[in-house]
């Protein structure tokens, strides 16, 4: 089994390195390489120190973070310099941050074996801030002066890509004698120039001037991404000289991460801390929010108890309670996801938020009256209790009505109190659909039918 798998990974190693079959790609070798691991790890091990370097740096980058550390270990600061010399700046920053996560020590060491001109690269890179532009960018990229004829600049790329000094290139990247972003041209628009002509001559209005800055949030350049439908962005300074690219694959990560944060925060999971193999550090956030949740569950069994003679009188209660907080749980979730995305997305701004909250309660009014109808018609059928029907259809719109309102409420208000509108809001909207709806059932319960 094990040699199958190695005789795989050379074959597929080989055709890569020789460009004979394009369809191979560094993430089949990879798969191959974390089967390879669960089989035989010193086989592994020693499939790890004879891969090709420039294989080996962007295979590692795709292995799970348990192999990752692992081969961090194994490799040495040597190897592990060699390996950050052979990727693009952005992944090679992304490398040495893995590899201080696991090692502070041994990332120093790899960084002190770089070039000079790499090291101080990378060590730019880092400096921003996770959540900033310039964390995200690399600077291999195509640029031209504005000076300079097409003709010349082509040269230059064939010199570039035959070098493997640069890839996936779309644009030309046209800058001043002072490398102060003029505008960007698409290769396919500057084929159809001739190569005398220059780009200073060429640049007009109608070409591509769209940027950003290095210290710009993240997740606002995924919006121009998305605004655009752009494949790569200038990134620029305060002076508008040009620093680097983000490129859409970068931003396909960040999506990525983006979506996963949200759905463990919705969870009420801490996704950094899912990411830890230590067990009891991934139970302790856990527990931290199913103690939070037990508080709120006992709020609402206080509310029942308030009306345990009701209950005592008439027992059908007991047995409808749980769909109008299950019904009004279900409701305020569907709002409570719809609108966090809207937020994710940047479609919620000012007006739009007024015009969301009303949205979703006349939905939630819409399909209170629906359901009303629907389950005051059963628990007349069930309990041949006429006004019972009617509690609890009064209680379904009432409970409907407050999740679609806070389903839209809280996320926002979190948002504007500098939260992420991800967290804790289920947790918070499902107190008050429990609430509401032990509240208004039982007390109306209360009033009509005793």
């Amino acid at each position: 089994m094990s040699e199958n798998i190695l005789e795989s990974i050379n074959n597929r190693v080989a055709l890569f390195n020789e460009g004979i079959d394009e369809s191979v790609h560094i993430y089949e070798i990879a798969s191959l390489l974390k089967t390879l691991h669960d089989d035989d790890e010193e086989l592994y091990a020693q499939t790890l120190e004879t891969l090709p370097h420039e294989i080996l740096a962007e295979v590692l980058l795709e292995m799970p973070q348990q192999h990752m550390e692992e081969a961090y270990e194994q490799l040495g600061a040597e190897h592990l310099a060699s390996l950050a010399s052979e990727l693009d700046t952005d992944d090679a920053a992304d490398f040495i941050q893995n590899i201080e996560e696991v090692n502070e020590e041994l990332a120093e060491e790899v960084l002190s074996k770089l070039s000079d001109d790499d090291r101080a690269t990378i060590e730019t890179l880092i400096s921003y801030e996770d959540n900033e532009a310039g964390a995200y960018m690399q600077t291999e990229l195509f640029e031209a002066r504005a000076e300079e004829s097409v003709g010349e600049s082509i040269k230059r790329l064939r010199a570039m890509k035959a070098d493997e000094l640069i890839d996936n290139v779309h644009q030309a990247f046209v800058v001043d004698k002072h490398r102060r972003l003029i505008g960007a041209i698409l290769l396919e628009d500057l084929i159809l120039h001739e190569s005398h002509e220059l780009y200073g001559d060429i640049l007009h209005d109608g070409h591509n001037t769209i940027h950003v800055h290095a210290h710009d949030d993240i997740y606002d350049v995924v919006e121009v991404f998305a605004n655009y439908n752009l494949n790569t962005l200038a990134v620029v300074d305060e002076n508008q000289i040009l620093l680097g690219r983000i490129t859409a694959d970068d931003i396909h990560d960040v999506m990525e991460e983006r979506a996963t944060e949200q759905i463990y925060h919705m969870a009420g999971v801490n996704d950094e801390a899912e990411q830890d193999e230590e067990f009891w550090s991934i139970g302790k956030t856990r527990a931290i929010w199913l103690g939070i949740n037990l508080l709120t569950a006992i709020a609402a069994s206080v509310v029942i108890g308030m009306f345990d003679a009701t209950l005592e009188a008439i027992v059908a209660l007991a047995i409808l309670m749980p769909i109008v907080a299950s019904m009004g749980g279900n409701a305020g979730t569907q709002t409570l996801t719809v609108t966090v995305r809207k937020i994710a997305l940047g479609e919620i701004e000012g007006k739009e938020a007024y015009a969301t909250v009303k949205r979703e309660v006349l939905l939630a009014l819409f399909n209170g009256f629906v359901f009303a109808i629907l389950i005051g018609a059963v628990a007349y059928l069930w309990f041949k209790i006429p006004l019972l029907g009617l509690v609890i259809a009064l209680s379904m719109i009432i409970n409907l009505f407050f999740a679609g309102f806070f389903g839209t409420i809280i996320p926002l208000g979190l948002r504007r109190a500098g939260i992420d509108p991800a967290i804790g809001s289920t947790v918070i909207l499902t107190t008050v659909t429990d609430v509401v709806g032990f509240l208004s059932f039982l007390g109306l319960a209360t009033i009509i039918l005793l």
